[in-house]
């Protein structure tokens, strides 16, 4: 039979106690350590990592209060909190048993012990040792991955009189529960908006889980947000947590909420006033934790007004509302942006020397931007990529018309399926048909801008 991978450490006093732990674990293990002076445990555990240690309760002649041993886990579990400890005796009880678990034990077994007890205790206690390891390393990654993305997003910036307003209304909400709704036009950084709350808050240790509900399809969108049990339908191959679960103990930021079809919201009321879930294909309310905040491009106060959104939703989700002012009211900050931006694919694109000329800044503070800081971003970044020069000059940017007077006039004179089908045409063209930019721009979902193309004929 193969060994278990796996180092146990034997503290005892009574040789013959070690000698035969020895030759009996060796055979199941590919590392056994055993040692008699528990005065050295300090030195072992700071030179080896052990995945079970098994103690002796007395070291002292004629000792039996197994005083001893409880010091000795004190120490260990001092040293290393997850330690997987397994307490040895002679003198054994019920209450020394019961003491030794509530001060952290993980097991304890009497001696002289029975071979295959011991050992089903021993391989039960690696298992749970090598879970504790998993545990961590996955912690730690994920707080790797946490701090990354965080790093990725960083800080808004901005010194604009707008933004001072959206910073100091984070700064007053973030450390609170209440929920948040952002509005604001595309790209003008919802995200970067609900990130930094999230950050001041209480839970920032925790989850930060993203759902972009203009993605979701009707009939997926209880499996996505409120998870689902194997067998649930055709797809549910295993038992899955939803967003709302993940997000339990941390923030769940519902990004494009106004595309949402009155039965969802429905759902999703029923849902937050609970503050619990059911997964599809089971009957157990299962209750969440989270720290909501929504964000949309859509009216949804005029929605209410129109029938076309909840007014018990809209009060649910907005107990604080964070208006992002689009990047044509905050041209103050348009040369921070771009010379952040820059920063950013000079190292992407190894262009360390890279430069904005003057009339290139100028230009950049002139221009409408429509597309608002996602727009920027992406200029700089295509205008960087196909640059030869030491310096990105005007020509780099292929700046779209502004809007004038007459083409306004043009469109307050058509139907409303004709200014329809001129806008669908203006975001294919500006998004070379990417459907899903075009939407996102448009504020619909993909479903509903296929419709659109069909029916227009584009």
């Amino acid at each position: 039979m193969a060994k278990t991978d796996a180092k146990i450490l034997i503290v005892d006093d009574q040789e013959d106690i070690l000698t035969a732990g020895r030759i009996f674990l060796k055979q199941h293990f590919t590392y056994v350590r055993t040692e008699s002076n528990p005065n050295r445990i300090p030195y072992l555990m700071q030179n080896e990592h052990f995945d079970v240690i098994m103690l002796d309760m007395n070291y002292s002649i004629g000792a039996t209060s197994s005083r001893e041993g409880f010091d000795w886990l004190k120490e260990i579990l001092e040293r290393d909190p997850n330690a997987v400890v397994i307490l040895i005796t002679a003198y054994g009880d019920v209450e020394i048993a019961v003491k030794a678990l509530k001060e952290g034990a993980t097991d304890f077994v009497l001696k002289p012990w029975q071979n295959e007890k011991l050992l089903a205790t021993l391989l039960s206690a690696t298992q749970l040792s090598k879970s504790k390891t998993q545990v961590r390393h996955l912690m730690a990654r994920q707080q790797h991955i946490t701090q990354t993305i965080e790093k990725n997003y960083g800080e808004f910036i901005g010194v604009s009189p707008a933004m001072q307003k959206v910073y100091q209304t984070i700064e007053k909400v973030g450390p609170t529960d209440a929920n948040v709704l952002i509005l604001g036009e595309n790209g003008t950084g919802k995200e970067l908006a609900a990130r930094a709350l999230h950050r001041q808050s209480p839970r920032s240790a925790e989850a930060f889980i993203n759902v972009d509900l203009g993605a979701v399809s009707e009939t997926l969108f209880e499996s996505e947000l409120f998870g689902h049990a194997k067998g649930a339908y055709t797809d549910a191959k295993e038992d899955r947590a939803g967003r709302f679960e993940t997000a339990s103990g941390g923030t769940l930021f519902l990004d494009e909420i106004g595309n949402l079809t009155l039965p969802l919201q429905a759902k999703l009321l029923t849902a937050l006033q609970s503050r619990q879930i059911i997964r599809l294909g089971t009957n157990k309310p299962i209750p969440i934790n989270i720290r909501l905040v929504s964000a949309t491009n859509m009216p949804l106060h005029e929605m209410v007004s129109q029938g076309r959104f909840r007014q018990d939703l809209l009060y649910r989700i907005n107990t604080v509302e964070i208006h992002l002012p689009p990047l044509r009211e905050r041209k103050e900050d348009i040369k921070l942006l771009a010379e952040h931006f820059l920063n950013n694919y000079r190292r992407k694109y190894q262009k360390p020397n890279l430069e904005l000329e003057t009339e290139t800044l100028k230009k950049l503070a002139e221009y409408h931007w429509p597309g608002n800081i996602r727009e920027l971003d992406h200029a700089i970044e295509r205008a960087v990529i196909m640059s030869d020069e030491k310096a990105l000059r005007v020509s780099d940017f292929g700046f779209a018309p502004s809007p004038h007077k007459n083409e306004t006039n043009l469109e307050a004179d058509l139907t409303l399926d004709a200014l329809e089908k001129l806008m669908v045409q203006k975001m294919l063209a500006k998004y070379a048909g990417n459907i899903t930019h075009a939407a996102r721009e448009l504020g619909i979902t993909r479903t509903a801008l296929y419709r659109r193309i069909e029916k227009h004929g584009l």
